[in-house]
């Protein structure tokens, strides 16, 4: 028996990925809506509920009134900032324990994390969970990534045939400290105190890097680079999405991690790097993977008992 499912907002970045990931799938029955009716409310109300699934690539205020659309007994992925503190909403990162696999499971509403949260979450909160990174650490993050995760407009920016000169390099934004992932970076960590966080987009498509410097003197315990990659790496043992790179891996690209370097594979890389006094830890993933619709198939594929790496990259 086929899943019906309905991609409301289709024509996004992260929808469009949505829609190539399951168009090919036998098990999978999608659900199109007439282009000119996309944004009328009766029927995205019919879609809604003639699918058994549907996926929400909208922003916020949208995705809250789909939601309201939508009877109890259809399933919401939503890739959307709307409900990823909603404590009634499952959130979308399964690896981060059992209690988060199976809200994922068994739940009716999952919230797909924030491509730069991802990378974040995947560090701080194994860190507190296990004792290891006090909730009240002063913390600070950076995070390099592809011009996709802008969206339309950014592309349009970038790809341009001709474009201005600051697109050419690097550039940090959000500088009000204000960013939209804050929330939930704060949020699903138990961080007591909203993290300091200095995101940079690249003229590259895809891929990023979030990294986590730490005083190994402000930490639980007696902490090392060694000590702390050995207890990640045990805290994500068999999670295929998840690697912990062996204990001094960078060398193997020279001391670099390139933000670019897993774009179109839906799977997240961590690396532990440091010293005896700062300790430095990095996730490397797709922000169109991982960090947004490769994660949202992988919570589908929870949610509907498939395979999780079904129609993922791998």
């Amino acid at each position: 028996m086929k899943t019906n499912v309905f991609i409301d907002g289709s024509e996004g970045t992260t929808g469009l990925r949505i829609h190539e990931r399951l168009g090919d799938r036998d098990d999978i029955e999608l659900l199109q809506i007439a282009p000119e009716l996309r944004k009328d409310p009766q029927e995205r109300r019919r879609m809604i509920n003639a699918s058994d699934v549907t996926f929400l690539c909208l922003p916020d205020a949208a995705a809250v009134e789909a939601v309201s659309l939508a009877e109890d007994g259809v399933r919401i992925i939503d890739a959307s900032t709307a409900h990823r503190t909603n404590p009634d909403w499952a959130y979308g990162f399964p690896e981060l324990s059992d209690v988060h696999y199976e809200k994922i499971r068994t739940g009716r509403r999952v919230a797909v994390p924030g491509c730069h949260a991802s990378g974040f979450v995947a560090i701080v909160y194994p860190l507190i969970a296990g004792g290891i990174l006090p909730a009240d650490y002063p913390i600070s993050a950076f995070s390099l990534t592809g011009y996709s995760g802008g969206g339309k407009k950014m592309i349009a920016e970038y790809e341009a045939e001709e474009k201005a000169t600051e697109l050419f390099a690097p550039r940090e934004y959000a500088l009000s400290q204000q960013h939209k992932h804050l929330k939930e970076m704060k949020a699903v960590t138990g961080l007591t105190r909203i993290p300091l966080f200095s995101p940079i987009v690249d003229d590259y498509y895809s891929g990023m890097v979030v990294s986590v410097p730490l005083y190994t003197d402000l930490l639980n315990g007696r902490q090392t680079p060694e000590t702390v990659h050995a207890f990640l790496q045990r805290y994500y043992s068999g999670r295929q999405f998840m690697q912990v790179c062996p204990y001094g891996a960078e060398a193997e690209t020279r001391g670099f991690l390139s933000g670019n370097a897993l774009s179109g594979w839906d799977g997240m890389r961590i690396y532990v790097t440091g010293n005896e006094d700062r300790i430095l830890i990095s996730t490397q993933f797709d922000n169109l993977g991982k960090g947004a619709s490769g994660a949202a198939v992988e919570c589908f594929n929870i949610m509907t008992g498939c395979a999780e790496e079904k129609g993922l990259v791998l």
